[in-house]
């Protein structure tokens, strides 16, 4: 069954739900019992361990797809989609062996707990701690922000492995290494408590190591290698942006539906404002688009400048959607309200627009 169909299976379920998993702040179990089942989760994995081999295009593409219906779905998606890729290009045989099939096959959803409180966007402060021991390492601190806390059944873990040397880095320190762990792993609490304003049912949340012991063969890549696997996250051409895309498609249709079930198409200055509209969604989606297909001079800038655009498209469709609907937008539960504050989160989610700013511009100091 070919991705797209697999997505559409999920198009009911989603878009039945979105509304209240958004009030209560819960993916429903219905949703993701969905979305373990459709096939969707192993589209970045390679085929020989039960995926679809699928490309960043594909992935942006799906993405985008899920976001229309609940964006909340597709930054847990997103998330997945990127450590399975992560363990695909560096992780050891043994690790494919033991992730990638489970990954696939939806039994595991993965999460990436990267982010601290206090840590700074660029992650070149963090606190957790990771100190070898006979039998492997043990990891000691807490991440926040980690989208599918308490879900997911492996995460990817960033800890300072060892003392920085000071090296000028952008994002991320040297002597960081990634660790997959396990959910199982004794010494780890995931805590989905976080009260978001957007993406309410993303389940992003803290996960707390402590004394949280892992075998030698958890470290995922050279040790200390972190910082060059975090570039090559941006080098993949999976990009935040396409949540925005889906986000503003679902804006824009909410506008032509609000337009003909009040058969204001005879209004000219309408009709060209839902024009307007409409190219600005085809821009987010072709930036999305070039990231994917990573045929740029440089795919990491344009994936940079592909959530940087895309966002603040999303951001910008909701705004004049919600003008647009005039007084029914002021009602609290309109699904245009949760898609304006799940807009704004995509900006905010790492690497967050500034810091995408901050990457792009670098080269130029």
């Amino acid at each position: 069954m070919a991705t797209v169909e697999r997505v559409a299976l999920l198009h009911d379920e989603l878009a039945r739900a979105a509304a209240e998993a958004d009030r209560t702040g819960a993916l429903p179990e219905p949703v993701l019992t969905a979305l373990r089942s459709s096939g969707v989760l192993g589209l970045a994995i390679p085929v020989e361990y039960g995926g679809s081999g699928g490309d960043a295009l594909a992935t942006n593409t799906v993405v985008a797809e899920v976001a229309s219906l609940d964006p909340s779905v597709a930054i847990i998606l997103f998330q997945h989609y990127a450590v399975s890729a992560r363990i695909a290009e560096w992780g050891t045989p043994s690790q494919k062996s033991h992730y990638l099939s489970r990954l696939a096959s939806g039994d595991w959803l993965a999460a990436s707990a990267w982010s601290e409180s206090g840590g700074g966007a660029d992650k070149r402060n963090i606190a957790t701690r990771a100190q070898r021991v006979p039998d492997g390492w043990v990891l000691d601190g807490a991440k926040s922000f980690t989208t599918g806390a308490g879900l997911a059944q492996v995460y990817l873990v960033l800890a300072q492995s060892s003392a920085p040397t000071g090296d000028s880095l952008t994002y991320g320190a040297s002597g960081q290494t990634f660790f997959l762990v396990d959910a199982t792993a004794p010494g780890l609490v995931a805590d989905t408590g976080m009260d978001l304003v957007g993406m309410r049912a993303s389940a992003t949340g803290f996960v707390e190591l402590h004394d949280c012991r892992v075998p030698a063969g958890a470290v995922l890549g050279p040790e200390g290698s972190a910082p060059r696997i975090i570039a090559g996250v941006r080098e993949s051409g999976a990009t935040l942006g396409a949540v925005s895309v889906g986000i503003a498609r679902a804006a824009y249709q909410l506008a032509l539906h609000h337009a003909r079930k009040r058969d204001l198409g005879p209004a000219q200055a309408l009709r060209h404002r839902l024009v307007d509209l409409a190219g600005q969604v085809e821009a987010a989606n072709a930036v999305v688009e070039r990231a994917g297909r990573r045929d740029s001079p440089d795919p990491g800038i344009a994936t940079l400048l592909s959530k940087i655009v895309a966002s603040g498209i999303g951001e910008s469709v909701c705004a004049e959607v919600q003008r647009l609907l005039g007084s029914s937008a002021y009602l609290h539960d309109h699904p245009i309200n949760r898609l304006a504050r799940d807009a704004r989160a995509v900006g905010l989610m790492g690497p967050t627009n500034d810091l995408c700013r901050e990457l792009v511009s670098t080269p130029w100091t």
